[in-house]
């Protein structure tokens, strides 16, 4: 079973008309991603503040963002940033150069998501990987959360600023 991390902050770089879903997972579910098919709730989150801007605006225009803070405990994760842990599950760093999107739109499975299926039956609640966007930054993958028994993720509103519904969008 692989460890499980202690707690770490997380940043989220998100489309402000979602403010109301900081932990909803939808977006990447809707469209899919690096990490995860179309119809499987994914959390992108960055390690780094620098990192979530970057991997948000994907060096395009600079595009209006909500940036929120996340604190994640209890989640076991997978660090395919360090050679030594590639290895020992058994993959390669060309996984980092997967052309998933390319593979998404030829109907083909992306090695990324059958390494998804791999880790996730392994016990593997995400990864943490780096990011494409922003050199020396890492990102989390996360596909399992604040559920019975699984990582705890919260965002961090002290004040409660965030909206609880869509209706301030209205």
């Amino acid at each position: 079973m692989p460890d499980v991390t202690t707690s770490q902050t997380l940043w989220r770089a998100y489309v402000p008309r979602w403010a109301h879903a900081p932990l909803s997972g939808e977006g990447a579910s809707r469209f899919g991603g690096r990490w995860n098919p179309v119809g499987a709730p994914t959390i992108y989150a960055a390690r780094e503040l620098s990192t979530a801007w970057a991997e948000y605006n994907q060096g395009f225009v600079q595009h209006p963002a909500l940036i929120a803070q996340l604190t994640l405990g209890g989640a076991r994760l997978a660090d395919l940033t360090v050679p030594e842990k590639l290895e020992a599950l058994g993959l390669s760093a060309d996984l980092h150069r997967c052309e998933w999107r390319a593979e998404m739109d030829a109907g083909r499975v992306p090695e990324t998501h059958r390494t998804r299926h791999d880790l996730m039956h392994g016990g593997f609640d995400g990864v943490i990987y780096p990011s494409f966007m922003s050199p020396g930054g890492s990102c989390v993958a996360l596909w399992r959360w604040n559920g019975e028994g699984l990582p705890e993720l919260r965002v961090v509103d002290p004040e409660h600023r965030l909206p609880n519904s869509p209706a301030s969008w209205l």
